[in-house]
């Protein structure tokens, strides 16, 4: 399946990668209070996410000569350039797992026995009451 980032992140995996909540919307970070982390690897994956943007993070101060705790220094901000794009998906390509074609595996006729099984189950209850009658009949 192809790889893709989320849409938003939840509330914590912000609190893991120590972001506030509410600080989150205000530099450009989606948040779902809804969405439910059910995989630990996905989760440690968006809070390395969210480090990685937030160390490349520049907060510019809201008036040019007023800097505020959380600001980036005039010096980063002389030499910043706008980014394009969110942050890419890194994955590691799945390995595949190559087996030889054995004689019974080209003599094994899969479409048949999922038809015999078929009809097993189909007769299964006619075959239990054919077998107590037949057991009545011996006794």
């Amino acid at each position: 399946m192809k790889v893709r980032a989320g849409r938003r992140f939840t509330l914590e995996e912000l609190k893991a990668a120590g972001i506030p909540r509410k600080l989150a919307p205000t530099i450009g970070i989606s948040v779902d209070h809804r969405r439910k982390n059910r995989s630990l690897e996905e989760f440690q994956a968006n809070v390395l996410r969210l480090k990685i943007i937030k160390n490349k993070l520049l907060v510019f101060p809201r008036r040019a000569r007023k800097f505020k705790a959380g600001d980036s220094s005039a010096e980063e901000l002389a030499d910043a350039t706008q980014v394009q794009g969110g942050l890419p998906v890194v994955r590691d390509a799945p390995t595949v797992n190559l087996l030889k074609v054995t004689n019974y595996m080209m003599a094994f006729k899969a479409y048949e026995k999922i038809r015999v099984e078929r009809m097993n189950e189909r007769q299964a209850g006619e075959k239990m009451t054919n077998a107590a009658e037949a057991e009545k009949e011996e006794k």
